[in-house]
């Protein structure tokens, strides 16, 4: 089964100012989910990824990209077993997304994606 990168994330401190970098720049249009802080970034082309851009949890400052797997726990097991190291557990947010965030060996922060049965 094929592992896609499906989902880009630039979180910093100031997610409204980096909303405004990136829109500007690359003329990007965010719908913004206001108890987050968080904009869901519309690219504007058919091809590539979609992603967010919004303010970090407790001031965590960083990008990642996400990779869609059947089974996010299976998954994670893996990941440690191979000196990875989980930094968010399997997370739903109902309605919208189940997600887990990871260090590989060398720190790189990696997100995971589960497809939703529900859809």
């Amino acid at each position: 089964m094929a592992n896609p990168v499906v989902w880009f994330e630039i979180l910093g401190k100031d997610g409204n100012r980096l909303r405004q970098f990136y829109g500007d720049i690359f003329d990007w249009k965010f719908e913004v989910e206001p108890t987050m802080d968080y904009g869901m970034c519309n690219t504007g082309s058919q091809t590539g990824i979609q992603g967010g851009v919004g303010t970090g949890s407790q001031g965590a400052s960083y990008q990642t990209f996400y990779i869609s797997v059947p089974d996010i726990k299976a998954t994670l097991k893996r990941i440690e077993a191979k000196g990875g190291k989980t930094i968010v557990p399997y997370t739903e947010i109902p309605n919208i997304v189940i997600f887990a965030l990871f260090t590989d060996p060398e720190g790189h922060t990696i997100g995971l994606v589960q497809d939703r049965k529900d859809k």
